[in-house]
């Protein structure tokens, strides 16, 4: 048996714009889902609307249609939760 050695090597981009804008997205993202698990509402939905936003905007500058569909997807969630939150007051 042959022991090839297989190197993978780092697909994302390091450094630049789109570095810190993933590392803040995913922060907020951590913090959208701490305050869900904990039930706080309704900053758990304005958390989790900037953290997809922003991991939205990362999506288009990478040209990722997997990141960019499921971000718009889970950012139409959180903005519905909004308005059913708002609409039952």
């Amino acid at each position: 048996m042959m022991n090839d050695e297989i190197k993978i090597g780092k697909v994302t981009p390091g450094g630049g714009l789109s570095w810190y804008i993933k590392w803040l997205a995913t922060v907020v993202v951590l913090i959208g889902a701490t305050l869900n698990s904990l039930e706080i509402i309704p900053m758990n939905y304005y958390f989790m609307l900037l953290g997809t936003a922003l991991w939205f905007v990362v999506g288009m500058l990478w040209f990722d249609r997997a990141l960019i569909t499921l971000n718009a997807t889970i950012f139409c969630i959180y903005f519905i939760g909004i308005i059913l939150h708002y609409s039952y007051r």
